[in-house]
């Protein structure tokens, strides 16, 4: 197994209690997290069958996160948030097809396909989890899907009033509901079909 090395910049002996985190050896258990839980789920999920899985011994998972939930919530918020892509193409349309594409690629990746549905399933049966994804994960990703909308507003495309959260589950919720929980086919021309039906919500007098 994977050992991680000890330092001092002054003397280049071993400190007491200061472990060098070695970034590819957190680099396999961050994989190894997303392998085990999309095998699993969250429920059955171990830090020993993570760290097994990692090539690594179990000190090497504790001395990054102090426990399961707080290990699962880092390595997903840490992808989840930069999933969400919202490039300025300087157009409404443009961003909410470009952000749709990315989301979507995201949602049906094997690992997340899997993964998803299960955590959402565990968050109404452990509040603590749930509470931590919501600050960790939905509070952030809401936020940077947030700036496409705003750049809408200073081009002059939505009104400085618009719903601001309900424009944002127009941008999220249709897909979201179709990949992971319908898992309906898709053909080439859906999402310019959902971007047309999602620019006409957000830009309907009073939305």
């Amino acid at each position: 197994m994977a050992d991680e090395t000890r330092t001092s910049r002054k003397t280049g002996r071993p400190p007491v209690g200061a472990a060098v985190l070695q970034e590819d050896v957190t680099a396999a258990i961050k994989d190894a997290v997303f392998d085990e839980l999309a095998r699993t789920g969250y429920g059955r999920l171990s830090i020993e069958a993570v760290a097994k899985r990692a090539g690594v011994g179990k000190t090497a998972v504790y001395r990054r996160w102090p426990d399961k939930q707080a290990m699962v919530v880092a390595v997903l918020s840490e992808v989840a948030i930069a999933a969400i892509d919202v490039p300025d193409t300087r157009s409404l349309r443009s961003d909410v097809r470009a952000y749709l594409v990315n989301a979507g690629a995201a949602l049906e990746h094997p690992l997340a396909s899997k993964i998803i549905p299960d955590l959402l399933a565990e968050t109404a049966r452990n509040s603590d989890l749930g509470i931590a994804l919501m600050t960790s994960v939905r509070d952030p990703r809401r936020e940077k899907a947030a700036l496409l909308l705003r750049r809408a507003v200073e081009r002059g495309e939505l009104p400085a009033g618009h719903d601001l959260e309900l424009n944002l589950d127009f941008l999220a919720g249709p897909l979201y509901w179709r990949l992971t929980v319908l898992r309906s086919p898709r053909d080439d021309s859906y999402f310019d079909r959902l971007t047309d039906k999602i620019v006409a919500a957000m830009t309907e007098a009073g939305s």
